[in-house]
Formats: C-alpha cells, sequence, structure tokens
C-alpha cells in the first residue's frame, strides 16, 4: 500500500513539475513577443537581458520545447507571404521587393537580432544553437529553426572580424586550458604534453572574434620540419627533442581544432591556414613548403558500408573494387568489429597496405559520389582552402581513434601559396586538385 501511494505521488510530482517547466516555456514565449513589439532600443535591450535569463533558467526538454514553439510560432505567415509575392510578380519594383522581404523573413530572425543586443547575447546565441544542433534528430522540422541561426551567425562572425594571435608558454593559462579542453584532432595528455606542443620547433595560433574576445574560436597546431611527415606519433610525441632552427624547411599543420559547436557549418573563412602561412613564411624567410598531416575520420564507415552494397561498389573503376575484394578477404570480419580485433589484425592489414590507400583515394577523391565530391569533411575543408592532395599514409595514425576512423590512414595536404585561390576556385567549380601520385592509385 505504501509503496502505491509513492508511486502515485511520484507521478503527481511528476505531473506538477512538467506543468510548472511548461509554464517557464510559455513566460520565455511570451516574452519574446514583448521584445518583438518593443519599439525603444534601451528599453529593447533591458528586455532582452531579462528573456535570455528565461531562456538560461530552462531545463534542457524544456529547451527543445522552446525550439518547437520558435517553429510554430515565429516562421512567415503563408498567406501573407502568398499575398506579397502576387502583388511582386504583379508589378517588380522596390517597394513591392521591400514587401516581399519583409513577409518571406521569418520573426524569429529580428528576435535574434534583439536578442543579441543584451550584454553577451551572442555568447547565449551560440550555446542556443549547440542546443538546437543537438535537439535536430528529435524533429527534424526544426531545420528551418536551424537554417535561421546559421544564417545570421554567418553573418555575424564574417571571417573580416577574426583576430589571429599565437599561443605560447607564456600565454594565460585560462587560454592553454582551453587548448587542452578543445583539442579535437589529437588529445593533450596533460601540461608536459602541451609543453612539448608550444617548444622553438612547434606553433600554435588561435583565432577570435570581437563578440567572443576570451573565448577562441579554432586552434592550429604547427610542427616546423625537415621532410613532410609521414605518421603523426612523432610529431606529438613527449620525449621528442625539439630541432633547431636552422634546420626547419617545412612546416605541417597537424590539428586543427573548432572550439565552438555552436558555430558548426558556420564558414569562418577559406583561408585561414594561408593567414597562419604568411605568418610562419614571415618569421622564417627559409620554410618554403606548407602541408598538413590530416585524419580521415570517416574512410572507415565508408569501406563498411561500400562492402556491404554491391550497387555502390559497381560505380567504383574495376582497379577499386579488385581492392574491396582484397581487403575484405585480408581483413573480414575485423572491419565491423572493436579496436583489439583491428590490432589483432596487424599483419593482414599491413599485406594489403597499397590497396587500403587506393581505396582511400576512392573514398576522397569522391568516386561514386554525387558530383564526384568526397562525403570527408576534413578533406573538404582543406580542398575548399586551397590544398592540393598529396600523399597518402597507411600507417600514418596507429592509434585506437586511428584505427576505429580510418584503420590508420592519414593525408598529406599542399598548400602552394601561389595556387591556393586558384585551388580554391577550381573546387568550388567541382575539380578535386590532387597529385598525379594520388590520382594514379584508382587507374
Amino acid at each position: 500500500m505504501i509503496s502505491v501511494l509513492g508511486s502515485i505521488k511520484g507521478m503527481r510530482d511528476k505531473a506538477l513539475r512538467l506543468q510548472r517547466d511548461g509554464l517557464k516555456t510559455r513566460k520565455l514565449v511570451q516574452a519574446c513577443w514583448q521584445l518583438l513589439s518593443e519599439r525603444g532600443e534601451a528599453s529593447g535591450v533591458s528586455l532582452a537581458q531579462d528573456t535570455l535569463a528565461l531562456y538560461a533558467a530552462l531545463a534542457k526538454e524544456d529547451q527543445f520545447a522552446f525550439f518547437q514553439a520558435l517553429k510554430a510560432e515565429f516562421s512567415p505567415e503563408p498567406r501573407q507571404v502568398l499575398i506579397a509575392a502576387t502583388e511582386y510578380a504583379k508589378s517588380p519594383d522596390s517597394p513591392h521587393l521591400a514587401a516581399l522581404t519583409r513577409a518571406v523573413e521569418p520573426p524569429r530572425q529580428e528576435l535574434l537580432r534583439r536578442l543579441n543586443r543584451a550584454p553577451g547575447g551572442t555568447r547565449v546565441i551560440v550555446g542556443m544553437r549547440e542546443r538546437l544542433l543537438d535537439a535536430l534528430p528529435k524533429d527534424r522540422e526544426l531545420q528551418q529553426v536551424d537554417d535561421d541561426f546559421h544564417h545570421l551567425l554567418q553573418s555575424w562572425f564574417n571571417p573580416g572580424f577574426l583576430r589571429i594571435a599565437r599561443v605560447d608558454w607564456h600565454t594565460p593559462a585560462t587560454l592553454l586550458e582551453q587548448l587542452i579542453r578543445h583539442e579535437a584532432v589529437h588529445e593533450i595528455r596533460g601540461w608536459n604534453d602541451l609543453r612539448r606542443r608550444l617548444q622553438d620547433d612547434r606553433r600554435c595560433f588561435a583565432f577570435f572574434h570581437p563578440a567572443l574576445p576570451d573565448e577562441p574560436l579554432i586552434f592550429v597546431e604547427v610542427a616546423l620540419l625537415t621532410e613532410m611527415p609521414a605518421a603523426i606519433a612523432p610529431l606529438i610525441a613527449i620525449d621528442s627533442e625539439p630541432k633547431a632552427q636552422a634546420d626547419f624547411q617545412l612546416a605541417a599543420f597537424y590539428s586543427i581544432s573548432n572550439c565552438q559547436p555552436g558555430l558548426r557549418g558556420v564558414s569562418l573563412g577559406t583561408f585561414l591556414i594561408k593567414q597562419v602561412a604568411g605568418l610562419l613564411a614571415a618569421e622564417f624567410p627559409r620554410i618554403k613548403r606548407f602541408c598538413t598531416l590530416s585524419p580521415v575520420p570517416g574512410f572507415r564507415d565508408w569501406l563498411r558500408a561500400t562492402l556491404a552494397a554491391p550497387e555502390a561498389a559497381g560505380a567504383l573503376p574495376e582497379v577499386v573494387r579488385s581492392s574491396l575484394e582484397t581487403v575484405r578477404s585480408a581483413l573480414g570480419p575485423a572491419l565491423d568489429r572493436g579496436v583489439a580485433e583491428l590490432r589483432a589484425a596487424e599483419r593482414p592489414r599491413e599485406k594489403c597496405a597499397g590497396d587500403l590507400e587506393r581505396l582511400c583515394a576512392a573514398y576522397l577523391l569522391g568516386l561514386g559520389e554525387p558530383g564526384g565530391v568526397t562525403r570527408d569533411a576534413v578533406a573538404r575543408f582543406h580542398l575548399n582552402n586551397g590544398a592540393r592532395m598529396e600523399r597518402l599514409n597507411s600507417a600514418g595514425d596507429l592509434s585506437d581513434k586511428g584505427l576505429r576512423q580510418a584503420l590508420g590512414m592519414m593525408v598529406n595536404y599542399v598548400y602552394d601559396l601561389k595556387t591556393i585561390e586558384r585551388n580554391h576556385e577550381r573546387y568550388v567549380g567541382g575539380r578535386t586538385e590532387a597529385s598525379k601520385q594520388v590520382r594514379g592509385l584508382v587507374g
């Protein structure tokens, strides 16, 4: 009897909590409408602060309800859009175009602009979009809300506003801690690891925006070397000896980490690497070559999917299909299992290294993909930045993460400062710049 009463009380408390939290969401929505109706700028700033405070007080599930309200209640009014479009079609002049533009723009865009007036508003809106991106899988219709966030953030975070700063061992500890926390490519294993990455033969740069002066947007880590690297382990070894400045012949970008999840998909400029290369060239005139040692995070998933889909494999060149069968025979079930099984298959993996390189080249060149564009986000980033795909390294990253994502594969992209803009334009036009060595792998 007691347990039944306890259960009933728990259900009642939950219902009351849901009702109370629902009231919080409605109060926030009402505040948003009040903010949109406010005409005075001074009072609007105060109201924007209050509105953001209401949002900050919401639980995660109630934030999801708020995003749904942004979709349902702050979208364009279809009838008004139709009327404005009809009038513009009859008379395509400036007044009718302006009326159509006003009708088509969702009220939530103006809402976000007004929220952004509050002190720290940009930071909250970036965090808000991070939550929205997490909510998208639960309701794909929220994509229209995210489109508005993306549109405004793309404008607010114009690359022209970005400031670049070098990070070294004398940088304030708060920023160094952020570097450790945000390193997304190769984990920084404590302060000794960080110190090695900031020594004289290494460089690190951070990009900042005026709206987030104390929070980096991107970290770029560079190794100054004698030759193009083929593996990541020597670059991040804590006990490796720093090279002398007289030996520097090449700069290798080995880690680029985005620090703001809420800015995912927001382009922060296509020539960030060129900016860093320009700084390095000014500091070290002898360095003329710039390259990367980059991961291939989607390769293993692509390989498994291609092996499981004969129709996908059928669109690939014969030499690539032959390598598919070789890898299937050599690695077999290990491809679908954990890191331990992949390590146990070390000898077979080494024997079919050439076939894995061929398959990776097919993946990165987008063979069989619509428009011939690779799915790999890292490849798209570098190619859009004006790089050339130069070389594949079958044993580039044998860490657990490297095996799990790409069976150990890494890529060198080359940045030739004389051809960056040309390569970027060609990539935008649908052409992937790649060396003869890489193209030769696929026939």
